[in-house]
């Protein structure tokens, strides 16, 4: 699975950009905050969003991304990462979880904070962002499996409250292999190992040949 590319400027500054911003989303739901201060974050997030907005569209040439992505199993004990925009694990997404994945054998492990912006109700984290996290880091077992695939189906059982401003951890594995369909388990704990969520997944696998030679 590819790796960040930190030589690049331009995608440094990019992810500092969007560390910076979830930073801010998430300070604005924990925190009091006075009305002209946010009268004034409105007005100059709107005025960057229109000069954002002004230049061109970017570029990405998809089909070569998802090439590399399954050139070959990523080292053990090894940061691992793909889109660097995901929503749930790339650092590049302004209103992304950001979680921070590694390889464990034939494991993916992640380490994972929920910020404020992600609460359903008061100081826990929204089922949704928590089934997300769940399908990504079993979609990160493909890659240790060197198998692309796509999720048919995924199941969660919520087992505790999660909350939010706490280090988690989210761990996926393959249970089971059957032509194509690849089954998937995954847990997410606390700092103690207390069980917060179960889940398991159904996934179906792509032959690599369907990516051909687009650039």
């Amino acid at each position: 699975m590819s790796r960040l590319d930190h030589d690049d400027p331009a995608m440094n500054a990019r992810v500092e950009a969007a560390a910076a911003m979830r930073r801010l989303g998430h300070a604005m739901v924990a925190h009091e905050t006075d009305p002209a201060l946010l009268e004034r974050i409105a007005r100059e997030a709107a005025a960057t969003a229109e000069i954002v907005e002004s230049g061109p569209r970017r570029e990405r040439p998809i089909m070569k991304m998802k090439r590399q992505m399954w050139e070959s199993a990523p080292p053990d004990a090894g940061p691992m990462a793909h889109f660097v925009e995901c929503v749930v694990s790339g650092p590049a997404n302004p209103m992304g979880i950001a979680m921070q994945v590694r390889r464990e054998g034939d494991r993916a492990v992640a380490d994972v904070t929920f910020g404020a912006a992600f609460e359903g109700a008061p100081n826990r984290a929204h089922g949704g962002a928590v089934a997300a996290v769940m399908d990504d880091i079993m979609g990160y077992v493909l890659a240790i499996q060197v198998t692309p695939a796509y999720t048919g189906h995924m199941g969660i059982s919520y087992r505790a409250p999660t909350p939010v401003a706490q280090p988690l951890v989210a761990t996926a594995w393959m249970a089971s292999r059957d032509g194509r369909k690849l089954t998937m388990e995954g847990t997410l704990t606390d700092g103690d190992g207390q069980l917060i969520a179960k889940a398991d997944g159904l996934f179906i696998a792509i032959p690599p040949e369907r990516f051909g030679d687009a650039p």
